[in-house]
């Protein structure tokens, strides 16, 4: 079945990446952040299993990783257990795995010979995966450091769209100034996070546009 879906890879992740970032467009904030949120996450990191899928010891290992933040998503849910550590834990897993997925796609994409749709993706996708990153960044601070961040509300299973929204602001060094790191750690992974746009945009984007310029100056 993966050798099957493997060429479409990174559609798959791109789309559930997508899904993550615009889907409490469609329904009511409670309900996604309650449950839509956790499942969609689920999916992503079983499509980005797919997209290393060739890679055994990494699929494997974030196999196991899926495996563990699953069970603690049921546990969350099913509210059989309450202990807010698993919370944490479930968001370091989801930093962990979203920093391999990351590694990887940027590898795929910098050494890509010929730069085409599945490329394109894994770029788009690279740049949306650093945005998760800072999101779990920003949430396990306000997870063990609560109000570290003025102007949100911590959301239903501990998440929280505004931070999702503040990561991505940062990243993009837009800075509305709506939502502000009030301590400093806070204040540090706001650096990171947008350290981490620029350089991608600088370095990673700058070296795909240039292989596509080749590529066509080859063709002629």
């Amino acid at each position: 079945m993966f050798s099957r879906l493997h060429p479409y890879r990174l559609e798959f992740f791109f789309f559930s990446q997508i899904a993550i970032l615009f889907g409490s467009i469609i329904m009511p904030l409670a309900v996604y952040e309650s449950f839509v949120a956790p499942l969609l996450f689920i999916f992503n990191l079983l499509a980005g299993i797919l997209v290393i899928s060739k890679k055994k010891y990494v699929s494997w290992f974030l196999s196991c990783l899926l495996t563990i933040s699953s069970v603690i998503l049921i546990i969350d849910l099913s509210k059989l257990i309450s202990y807010s550590a698993f919370s944490q834990i479930r968001m370091g897993i989801y930093f962990l795995f979203y920093v391999i997925l990351t590694y990887e796609i940027i590898k795929e994409v910098w050494q890509a010979k010929q730069i085409n749709k599945g490329v394109i993706f894994g770029l788009i996708s690279g740049y949306i995966s650093l945005g998760l990153i800072g999101f779990f960044i920003c949430l396990s601070i306000e997870l063990t450091i609560p109000n570290s961040f003025s102007g949100v509300v911590m959301g239903t299973n501990n998440f929280n769209d505004g931070l999702l929204y503040y990561s991505y602001i940062t990243l993009s060094t837009i800075g509305y100034g709506d939502v502000l790191p009030v301590n400093a750690i806070a204040q540090k992974a706001a650096i990171l996070i947008g350290f981490m746009g620029q350089f991608y945009l600088a370095i990673v984007s700058a070296i795909v546009v240039g292989k596509y310029i080749n590529q066509l100056t080859l063709k002629n």
